[in-house]
């Protein structure tokens, strides 16, 4: 997600090529990617019968993947082409924030319908209480507040440059900034941002196998086809909360691997294994 730092490999130029197989693949993705967040947030939207609290934080979630594949298209500009980058400074500051913000509201709003999920099935009556669609709303605009704030560092880390002595019509580059790299603030935005990403996943782990204790324990009493009806559904939603983790690692990384071809890989392995605290923010974003 961050911008790249440094010259570009001997021999390897400033445009990256690959073939008609890697393009096709990028435009099924996103295309795919945008009718089915779209028809997600639809379907939420127009039937009264889909607008469950668990429904709105899934509608937060396809929203917040739908402005990732959005801003896709610049993204893997930057992976084909990255210098020289000619959209601007303010375009190259905000289609990276807007992606950070994303990757932080997923995070958020998985969190929070586990915590939902969590006292839905372990107290189930005072979630009839505490959950209400009026509360879950609010909790999804202050998800989002958080996440706007938290990626606002990238206004600063963030910008386009270009190498001195060069012109920069040809070398400017949309990538992290030599005073975000001086200043330190880069890598506390690192270890900052693996801390946002580590601290959900530890509550996710502990809800999930606080969640899977309670099911187990009322499935040993078996009080009844109703309660056997209501673990199943329970069991469903367990099962989708614990794969949804796996989307924080492949929303547009996924199309970006395929995008690139074999010897920028290796190069980029080179680089992140270098930077492990930086190569756990990528993978995240």
């Amino acid at each position: 997600t961050w911008g790249q730092h440094g010259q570009a490999a001997p021999g390897l130029g400033t445009a990256r090529t690959g073939g008609t197989g890697a393009g096709d693949a990028c435009v099924l993705l996103f295309v795919i990617g945008i009718i089915g967040n779209l028809m997600t947030m639809l379907v939420v939207s127009r039937f009264r019968d889909m607008r469950t609290t668990t429904n709105f934080y899934l509608s937060s979630m396809a929203f917040s993947d739908l402005l990732i594949f959005l801003c896709m298209p610049l993204d893997l500009f930057r992976l084909w082409q990255y210098r020289p980058w000619n959209f601007g400074d303010l375009l190259c500051k905000l289609f990276q924030f807007i992606s950070e913000s994303c990757t932080y509201s997923t995070i958020l709003n998985i969190t929070a319908l586990s915590v939902e999920r969590y006292v839905a099935i372990c107290f189930p009556l005072r979630a009839k209480v505490i959950i209400t669609k009026g509360k879950v709303k609010l909790v999804i605009l202050f998800l989002w507040a958080i996440s706007f704030i938290s990626a606002g560092p990238i206004f600063i880390l963030v910008g386009v440059e270009h190498e001195n002595g060069t012109n920069p019509l040809s070398t400017n580059e949309c990538r992290a900034t030599e005073y975000a790299i001086r200043s330190g603030l880069l890598t506390i935005m690192v270890w900052t941002s693996s801390i946002f990403f580590f601290l959900p996943v530890f509550c996710l782990t502990v809800l999930y196998s606080l969640i899977g204790r309670k099911l187990w324990r009322r499935k040993r009493k078996n009080i009844g086809p109703n309660t056997t009806i209501r673990d199943k559904n329970n069991k469903q939603t367990v099962k989708m909360l614990g794969t949804s983790p796996l989307a924080l690692f492949f929303q547009k990384d996924v199309c970006a691997c395929v995008c690139v071809r074999e010897r920028e890989r290796k190069r980029w392995g080179k680089m992140f294994h270098t930077k492990g605290a930086h190569l756990i923010f990528l993978f995240m974003s």
